[in-house]
């Protein structure tokens, strides 16, 4: 079951400012999670946000996924409303032993981070057939 496989560590979703050293709002980014029998995939969301501005770091079993977003530059225009909120996506998950860590795949595409965990091979379920003695 994916619970088992990859355990979540999320913030609220808005950080409080204790709990970073820069200025600025700290979002989480929503995820789904889905299973095959041989991999698990999240999808992240995180809109505004470009591939070049994403950041995804493993290091001891955590994966921790990072963005930000950024505000629009404009040179001739003048702003009058401002709804569309700029700071940084944050989230971590633990991955146990069941994820082939140096297999994993990341794309984004729309705003949606999709992310391919594999399974390590012992972990996949699979038939074992039986023969005569």
């Amino acid at each position: 079951m994916a619970e088992r496989e990859l355990q979540v560590q999320e913030k609220q979703q808005v950080a409080g400012a204790a709990e970073q050293t820069k200025p600025g709002l700290l979002f989480t980014p929503a995820v789904d999670i889905f299973e095959t029998e041989k991999e698990l995939v999240l999808l992240a969301d995180m809109p505004g946000v470009k591939p070049a501005d994403l950041d995804i770091d493993l290091r001891e079993n955590t994966l921790t996924l990072s963005g930000e977003v950024l505000a629009f530059e404009t040179k001739d225009e003048q702003q009058v409303l401002s709804e569309y909120e700029v700071g940084k996506y944050y989230r971590q998950f633990t991955l146990s032993e069941v994820i082939d860590q140096e297999k994993i795949e990341a794309a984004m595409d729309k705003g949606v981070l999709r992310l391919r965990l594999p399974k390590v091979e012992k972990a996949t379920p699979r038939k074992i057939s039986v023969t005569a003695a």
